[in-house]
Order: structure tokens, then C-alpha cells, then sequence
């Protein structure tokens, strides 16, 4: 009976969380946006009707149609294909971009939230320069100089999420080294490297979850901001920021090509929130039970 309790009580946060965020509507809502968008992702080559790439010049903005759901834009390639092939690249700049960020700040982090003094200062300034700058001002700032690739936006963005992710690790970094069975596990000899990585790390992961989780969306946003300027995914790439710089010059006379993507990345957005807000709720310490 003690092991079982004691197996129950080994398993009982992750279940507590789990069970907390499923009863939470933001989490259950944005768990089942983000999923859709995930499905059309990954599937997009079996789902989309045409090759997005596909121009048909004669059959330039026509309407809604059997054979073209959504339409056919400005060079007649079909709406609905781009659309889809378009999720894949926003997640896939969102994550990607993410990851690089989340990488860098929270190695800066947890370096300058375990070691402090000089060594935190010097971060920390390097941090406040970045946030010095408005976010979308440092994507166009670096891909100007690095040049216009997928590669170069996605490391533009991934630098503008470094700022969060080095100061919430920082934070949670402070508080765990004060702890006292860090000062044992130093006593006993531990090196500083085993006691960031295997004893700090894991004690701050729940708001480095919540941070990551957000900062796809903002990722996404960034992205489909600098394809909208000219500045991010060369053309003909399907991707939702280059579908609404393209669209708009026809506005007048097919407003669904600028209003589907715009559709398309506020959905995506709003559910990667939700889900990240849901995850912050379960996982706020206050909050469990």
C-alpha cells in the first residue's frame, strides 16, 4: 500500500495539472484551434486541392466555385491551397523562431540569474538593449543587414524573443539558487554546470512553458508582419503575410484576399493565447490544488 501511495504521489502533479487544464474553456478552445491548424499543417499536401504554386493566368480572381472553394488570387492560384501551406509556414517560422529564442535567453538566464554580479550585469544591459528596441523595428533592422531569406527572418525574430525568455528565467533562477538544498548540493560538491542543468532547469520549466507557448504567437505575428512589408519570405512562397501584401491591391475587387489570411493568423494567434493562457493557469503555483 505505501508503494502504491507512494507511486500515486509521484504522478499526482502532472495528472493535477493536467486534469486542472483540462477543466479550464481557454485551455480545451485554443488546445482545439491549435490542433486544427497542427492537422492542416502537417497534412497540407494530401489536403490541399492544387499545388499553391500552380498560376493559371486566365483564371485570375474569379470567385467562389466548385472547383476553387476560396477562389484563385491576383496569378489564379488557388486560395484555399495557399492557405494551407501558409499554416505550415507560420508554425513553422513560430516554432522554429521560438526554439532559437528560447535557447539563447534562457541559457543568458539562468548564467546571469546563478552566477549574479558582474556577470548579470553585463546580461542584463545586453537585455535591455534589445528591449530597447520596438520588436518589429529589430526584425527589419537585422534582416536588412543578414538580407531577405526564410532563414534570416526566422533568426530576426528568434533575437526579439530572447529579451523574455532572459528575464522570466532569471526571475525563477534567483529564486531557486536561495534554496537551501542548493547550498547541500553544492556542499557536497557539485560543479556549477551539473547545478544549473540538473537542479535549476528543471525546478523553473513551468513559466519557460508558458513564455515558449506565447511566443510562437507573437512569432507568427512578427513573421506575417515582415512578409506583409516585403521585407520577410521571398514570393511566390505560400505564406500568409505575402498573401496579404498581395491582396491588398485588390481590395475593392476581392476583399476575401486579404480577409482570409487576416482571418487565418488572428485565429491562429488567438489559440495559441488561449493555450498558453490555459497552461499559465494550471500551471501557476497558487493555483493548484
Amino acid at each position: 500500500m505505501d508503494d502504491l501511495a507512494k507511486k500515486q504521489k509521484s504522478r499526482s502533479p502532472f495528472r493535477r495539472n493536467l486534469r486542472k487544464a483540462l477543466k479550464n474553456p481557454q485551455f480545451i478552445v485554443g488546445l482545439a484551434i491549435v490542433g486544427f491548424f497542427a492537422f492542416i499543417a502537417i497534412f497540407a499536401p494530401l489536403l490541399a486541392p492544387y499545388d499553391p504554386l500552380d498560376a493559371i493566368i486566365v483564371r485570375r480572381l474569379e470567385g467562389f466555385s466548385r472547383e476553387h472553394l476560396l477562389g484563385t488570387d491576383n496569378l489564379g492560384r488557388d486560395v484555399l491551397s495557399r492557405l494551407m501551406y501558409g499554416a505550415r509556414m507560420s508554425l513553422l517560422f513560430g516554432i522554429l523562431a521560438m526554439s532559437m529564442g528560447a535557447i539563447v535567453g534562457i541559457i543568458l538566464g539562468m548564467v546571469s540569474g546563478y552566477f549574479g554580479g558582474f556577470i548579470d550585469t553585463i546580461i542584463m544591459r545586453i537585455v535591455d538593449i534589445l528591449m530597447a528596441f520596438p520588436g518589429l523595428l529589430l526584425a527589419l533592422g537585422i534582416v536588412a543587414v543578414l538580407g531577405r531569406s526564410t532563414g534570416n527572418v526566422i533568426i530576426a525574430v528568434a533575437i526579439g524573443g530572447i529579451p523574455g525568455f532572459a528575464r522570466i528565467v532569471r526571475g525563477s533562477t534567483l529564486a531557486v539558487r536561495k534554496l537551501e538544498y542548493i547550498d547541500a548540493i553544492r556542499a557536497i560538491g557539485a560543479g556549477n554546470t551539473r547545478i544549473i542543468f540538473r537542479h535549476v532547469f528543471p525546478n523553473i520549466l513551468s513559466p519557460i512553458i508558458v513564455q515558449a507557448t506565447l511566443n510562437v504567437g507573437a512569432a507568427v505575428v512578427a513573421s506575417a508582419a515582415l512578409a506583409f512589408l516585403g521585407v520577410g519570405t521571398p514570393p511566390p512562397t505560400p505564406e500568409w503575410g505575402i498573401m496579404l501584401n498581395n491582396g491588398r491591391e485588390f481590395m475593392l475587387v476581392a476583399p476575401r484576399l486579404v480577409i482570409l489570411p487576416g482571418l487565418m493568423i488572428f485565429l491562429l494567434v488567438i489559440g495559441i493565447n488561449l493555450f498558453g493562457n490555459g497552461l499559465r493557469d494550471a500551471l501557476e503555483p497558487k493555483n493548484r490544488m
